[in-house]
């Protein structure tokens, strides 16, 4: 009799995969990237073409805030910069880049 403390293990036989089961692997891996797509990706990439649009659309007289806090009527536009007036005389170089958002005219009062 043998009364050894580790039994004797068999090895069982191992299950072959058929065409299917790498697909369904696959599966879950493509519905958590829809998932990210639709939730992260694709609402990210919306608000930044409308962020390119707004900055695109900046024109002389526009009152706008930018990512500083600063609020203020653009002065002059050029290709890459932009000049504010924060304050009557008041004039402020800034990329345009810099603008988060445009206000609606007349939020500002005389400066």
């Amino acid at each position: 009799m043998n009364f050894s403390p580790i039994a004797n293990a068999y090895a069982g036989t191992a299950v072959e995969g058929g065409p299917g089961s790498i697909f369904m692997q696959i599966v879950p891996l493509l519905i958590i990237f829809g998932i990210f797509y639709f939730l992260l990706i694709r609402p990210q990439m919306k608000k930044a073409k409308q962020q390119r649009q707004l900055i695109a659309a900046i024109s002389k007289g526009d009152e706008v805030v930018t990512q500083g806090g600063l609020a203020g009527r653009v002065m002059q536009v050029g290709e890459d910069y932009l000049q504010l007036e924060i304050a009557e005389g008041v004039l402020v170089k800034m990329q345009r880049g810099a603008v988060t958002l445009l206000l609606p005219k007349g939020t500002l009062k005389k400066l």
